[in-house]
């Protein structure tokens, strides 16, 4: 089987957006009900609604034919690839902010890695603006958490 970037109708893009993004949101919320720090809990019910937020978007355009508001970035922002140095491994009961944080830092770049693909694969199609917007608005997503993660985990040594 081909790895090759594969452009779908915008419908069928969308539906498998929509999935990606819900996935998102039920590892979020299957972390929500295991994690019993309290600042952990708080990171990940925000994260949570906000993968609900990105699911609405996407439905929203599957119902309209468009996406309007939310997803404007032109470019994406410059991330730290943390995800690269960070271990990721599941929630546990005793996780705590730094292991949600490089949790949510893999999920975020896995989204990131999505809309990339298929930006890539529908390159020429109508889509594909809006997977490269969506992409590029994850990879603020990504960067907002990598900036936290450094602020609160990463020594300046």
């Amino acid at each position: 089987m081909s790895n090759a970037p594969v452009c779908h109708t915008y419908e069928a893009a969308l539906e498998m957006a929509i999935d990606m993004e819900n996935e998102s949101f039920r590892h979020y919320l299957r972390g929500l009900l295991t994690v019993k720090d309290k600042g952990a809990r708080s990171l990940l019910r925000d994260m949570a609604l906000e993968e609900l937020e990105h699911k609405y978007a996407l439905e929203k355009a599957l119902v309209e034919g468009s996406i309007e508001g939310g997803h404007a970035l032109e470019r994406p922002v410059p991330t730290m690839n943390l995800d690269y140095v960070l271990t990721k491994k599941e929630l546990a009961p005793d996780s705590g902010p730094r292991d949600v944080l490089a949790y949510a830092i893999h999920l975020e770049k896995n989204a990131l890695d999505f809309y990339r693909r298929m930006a890539q694969g529908c390159a020429g199609a109508p889509m594909a603006p809006l997977f490269e917007r969506i992409g590029n608005d994850e990879s603020l997503h990504l960067q907002k958490l990598e900036d936290m993660y450094e602020r609160h985990f990463l020594s300046e040594n």
